[in-house]
């Protein structure tokens, strides 16, 4: 009777337990109630999860992609193709630009045109624009550009208002053509 008797006390006392909390309150009193927060529940639908796609992938300048597609074409109805180099200010190099150099190499000429675009930072842009002014070139301002074009008592070329080799300064990046008409043609980056 030993062991029934621990087991007995322990029915009992759950049971009163139970009642207790669960019997009414008294006349006149409420009791207190605790809300339990909606909280959404997890639902299984038939719809596909949506894979994030990679960011897209930016396009690297080439000598035929940062001139305009007209312009490419009639260089090459000429029989012309293009030297790539390496693009520099002076003595800053403009490490993600390239410079095109266009001409008829089977032949030897001085004919030829030159187009460069590349990114500058801000402080890069800086130190090639000073550069340029104290190395003789002009500066100008348009349009929230800056632009330094040769002097043209030194020009070899010039187009139809006197402009010879151009760099246009803009926000982040430059372009440089052979003359400042030139600079139109250049489309990369705008």
């Amino acid at each position: 009777m030993k062991t029934r008797l621990p087991l007995a006390l322990g029915i009992l006392l759950t049971a009163l337990c139970l009642a207790a909390c669960g019997s009414p309150a008294a006349p006149g009193t409420t009791a207190p109630t605790t809300k339990t927060p909606d909280v959404p529940k997890e639902t299984a639908t038939s719809e596909p999860v949506q894979q994030t796609s990679p960011p897209p992938t930016i396009p690297t300048p080439t000598c035929e992609t940062i001139i305009s597609e007209g312009t490419v074409r009639a260089l090459q109805e000429q029989g012309w193709t293009y030297e790539q180099r390496e693009f520099r200010i002076g003595d800053v190099p403009v490490e993600s630009g390239l410079e095109c150099m266009w001409a008829d190499y089977t032949t030897a000429s001085d004919h030829g045109q030159m187009y460069a675009w590349g990114l500058l930072s801000s402080e890069q842009s800086r130190t090639a624009q000073a550069g340029l002014q104290t190395d003789g070139w002009l500066r100008s301002s348009e349009d929230g550009r800056t632009y330094f074009t040769e002097d043209p008592a030194y020009a070899i070329a010039v187009d139809d208002e006197g402009y010879g080799m151009t760099y246009e300064f803009g926000d982040g990046w430059v372009k440089f053509a052979d003359t400042k008409q030139g600079l139109l043609l250049i489309e990369w980056g705008d």
